[in-house]
């Protein structure tokens, strides 16, 4: 029975009927959503709806973060959906971000806030081709399954985009306002290029004991989104901005050799 089986795939297969599970296209078809979100973000920022575009930025984000592990979950990784996943990337989080803002702060500051959004968005392109040469590299330490090197693309993005959302919460704030989106622009794509530790989430595990308080945790955030949402993505922000120190000093203790073990 095994060979027939053997026998009739194949048969499929020349048949032109055997292709791929619908259910590994998910992952992919999630990435393509990102990659439309962005986009979109786009077009509401060119038609003067703010809020809209910074939604749908962070609607592209939360994509993301679920099309690798749906890939992983339903065993559908591929070199394609890890270029297509790349692509949406600097889209969504590189180019999209960098026109929001550029468009928002009323064109800038002149020639200078259009080097802002430019240099945004080439680091944006440098932090995710540098990502996608250490995929696969079987020299990566132990401790990097833990952090990513420099700020990840969807987070530099929310980072990014922190000035409008504090102009959502307490207004506009005049002229200031185009010199604190031209620092944000060069100091978040500073931090995408840079060497820096970054805590990654995808392989923290959650003690047992404390799944019960994560729950409680992650309610009261939803809760807060859904009342104050842009108080809560700044005060999520800033904690974002405020772990960055703990990262390298975690980073470097799980870095330090142990004893009898050469330095690096």
């Amino acid at each position: 029975m095994g060979g027939g089986d053997a026998d009739g795939d194949v048969q499929r297969r020349r048949a032109g009927l055997g292709g791929r599970r619908v259910s590994a296209l998910i992952p992919n078809i999630l990435t393509i959503g990102a990659l439309c979100a962005g986009l979109t973000a786009v077009r509401f920022a060119v038609m003067g709806r703010w809020e809209h575009a910074v939604v749908a930025i962070l609607f592209a984000a939360i994509l993301d973060g679920l099309d690798g592990r749906m890939a992983r979950l339903l065993n559908a990784t591929s070199k394609f959906g890890a270029e297509l996943d790349s692509l949406s990337d600097f889209v969504s989080f590189g180019a999209a971000p960098a026109l929001i803002l550029y468009l928002w702060s009323g064109n800038l500051a002149g020639g200078s806030g259009w080097a802002a959004a430019l240099f945004y968005a080439v680091c944006c392109a440098l932090r995710l081709a540098r990502f996608n040469t250490m995929l696969g590299d079987p020299n990566t330490p132990a401790w990097a399954r833990y952090y990513f090197t420099g700020v990840p693309a969807p987070a530099g993005a929310c980072l990014v985009l922190l000035p409008l959302m504090a102009a959502f919460e307490f207004g506009n704030l005049g002229s200031g306002t185009r010199w604190i989106a031209v620092g944000f622009l060069f100091g978040t794509g500073a931090l995408m290029v840079s060497r820096l530790p970054t805590f990654s989430m995808k392989q923290m595990r959650i003690p047992r004991a404390l799944t019960v308080p994560a729950l409680v945790l992650a309610a009261v955030f939803v809760g807060a989104l859904a009342t104050a949402p842009w108080a809560t993505l700044l005060a999520a922000g800033a904690l974002y901005l405020a772990c960055l120190p703990l990262s390298v000093v975690l980073q470097r203790r799980a870095n330090r050799p142990g004893p009898g073990e050469p330095l690096a």
